[in-house]
């Protein structure tokens, strides 16, 4: 699997405004900005990244992945935008 494919799988599952994507082809990391993550907790919205990936992590196709999740006011936040 590319960073891309991945990307894509990520992207057709969950409405990102961000989404950066890298890794080896079996441990990645995502920065992933979506509204949908308002009000979960860490876990929650992993759990729905996951959710994206679906049989992709049981089967060993993504070994790893290590993600920073945050709604688009944090990431704003971050970013020093207004």
């Amino acid at each position: 699997m590319t960073a891309e494919e991945l990307r894509s799988i990520i992207a057709a599952g969950l409405s990102c405004e961000h989404l950066e994507v890298e890794g080896d082809g079996r441990h990645w990391s995502a920065v992933i900005v979506s509204a949908e993550f308002a009000g979960k907790r860490p876990i929650q919205r992993h759990q729905r990244v996951y959710a994206t990936l679906g049989a992709r992590m049981h089967t060993d196709e993504v070994h790893a992945l290590s993600m920073k999740t945050l709604t688009p006011d944090e990431w704003a936040a971050q970013h020093h935008r207004p």
